[in-house]
């Protein structure tokens, strides 16, 4: 039997024993050993994901853990191996997929959302989805492996380059990972985040913040490039001035990463895109090449994996971990121990 955490309805998730399957052809059994919640997992916990969860449904695509079992036909991998999982399944016969974006399948199997997640002591996996970690990562750090990856992508979708002024939109995990990968690529970055403590945060990373409330960030910006604007902007607060301020901030021929997931339609000013001829990028997910890339970012120390961990609750204590997610003003990422049923650990 393996102890799982549950979305079941809007805001209600359960810990509830099921049994676990042993891993079939190309499949493997891992032990999660720590997995992180994201702005996803709560969409889902709100209820806005619906049409696409079907409760009640096992959560959690970003973890680390250890190889429990293999299947038949699996190769290269043993029990005691480290892993991450990119938690990706695709048809590879559709036209996304045969142009070679498999990422983005028209009939991608998000695993964590369309079907079972990480979020529980035993959790069965096709064998492809693995991606290796070194023996020397801590497993806590390499449960962030999967949202870094993310910035990975995004990064590279926006095509930052060496000396380029990025202005990242929004300091929560994921804006953090995206404005430390950016500056690792040579870019002079600035952070835009409400949050005191997010900010704080981030100005312990070595990352120079500014608070919209307190501040005019479009003339900042414009200060601080000379009049020119920001060669990127990342949209990444999910909030109607966020989107505002990305497009605002932006030097002719900007480009503006949309990361974020936005509920529901929002406007923009298109005469700015007109005018300034700025570019919308869309950034979803992530490949292989990101995740390894990842992999190495945070076990070579570039990536601070451990500073963006605000606490580590056990499977037990999960429900009220997103609650305390919502809020959102002091705390950056929380990860489930799936290996302790009973006993959280501050960080």
């Amino acid at each position: 039997m393996t102890l799982a955490v549950r979305y079941t309805a809007a805001r209600t998730l359960d810990t509830a024993l099921a049994q676990s399957t042993e891993p079939g052809p190309g499949e493997v059994e891992l032990a999660p050993a720590y997995v992180g919640i994201c702005g996803t997992d709560l969409h889902i916990f709100h209820g806005d994901m619906d049409a696409r969860v079907h409760a009640p449904a096992v959560l959690g695509h970003e973890m680390s853990g250890h190889v429990v079992r293999v299947g038949p036909g699996v190769t290269g991998w043993r029990p005691g191996d480290a892993v991450t999982v990119m938690p990706l399944r695709w048809d590879d016969t559709c036209p996304a997929c045969r142009a070679g974006h498999q990422h983005v399948c028209q009939h991608l199997d998000f695993i964590g959302i369309d079907s079972p997640g990480a979020m529980q002591q035993r959790w069965t996996v096709p064998a492809t989805t693995l991606v290796r970690l070194p023996d020397s990562l801590a497993l806590d750090r390499a449960a962030l492996v999967e949202p870094t990856a993310v910035a990975v992508h995004d990064v590279g979708r926006a095509g930052v380059r060496d000396g380029e002024k990025v202005v990242v939109v929004g300091g929560g995990p994921v804006g953090v990972l995206i404005a430390s990968v950016a500056r690792a690529t040579g870019a002079d970055v600035r952070v835009v985040e409400p949050s005191a403590h997010r900010r704080l945060l981030a100005e312990d990373l070595g990352l120079t913040t500014w608070d919209p409330a307190a501040v005019d960030v479009p003339e900042l910006v414009r200060r601080w490039t000379g009049d020119a604007g920001a060669d990127v902007a990342f949209e990444v607060s999910g909030a109607a001035g966020g989107v505002d301020t990305a497009v605002e901030v932006l030097g002719v021929r900007g480009r503006l990463c949309l990361v974020a997931i936005h509920p529901r339609p929002r406007e923009v000013n298109l005469h700015r895109f007109f005018w300034r001829e700025l570019t919308l990028v869309g950034a979803r997910l992530y490949d292989r090449s990101d995740f390894e890339k990842a992999v190495t970012l945070i076990a070579d120390g570039v990536i601070p994996a451990d500073r963006l961990i605000s606490k580590v609750v056990p499977l037990t204590e999960a429900p009220a971990a997103f609650e305390a997610l919502e809020g959102g003003k002091d705390v950056m990422k929380i990860l489930v121990d799936c290996t302790d049923a009973s006993r959280g650990a501050a960080v």
